[in-house]
């Protein structure tokens, strides 16, 4: 009896029924978008900056590194910076470590 009642529905997932391809896959495009604005761009923005930044170095800035090591610049290779830290001391840096500029040099 209820296999006679069954069969005379229409079967589940039939036409008509569900959402288009578009449609299912719209709000996942929507979030996608906002994530690439909200969050890639400004990151890419600031990446930028910094490789600027460390190709611009020169003798004489006051510079921060990734540790917290502040300095000034004495010397700039191709791949590396020497920061003089204190009285007869100084230090080689990898350029990619130099997170911040606080004075440039005229």
């Amino acid at each position: 009896m209820f296999a006679e009642a069954y069969a005379m529905g229409t079967a589940p997932g039939g036409p008509g029924q569900g959402p288009s391809g578009l449609g299912m896959f719209f709000p996942l495009i929507i979030i996608i978008f906002i994530f690439y604005i909200l969050i890639w761009l400004p990151q890419k923005k600031e990446r930028r900056q910094k490789e600027e930044m460390r190709a611009n170095l020169k003798k004489g800035d006051k510079v921060i590194t990734g540790g917290g090591i502040h300095g000034i610049v004495t010397n700039v290779k191709e791949d590396t910076v020497t920061i003089k830290v204190a009285d007869n001391v100084k230090m080689e840096f990898s350029k990619s470590v130099i997170s911040q500029v606080i004075k440039k040099t005229s």
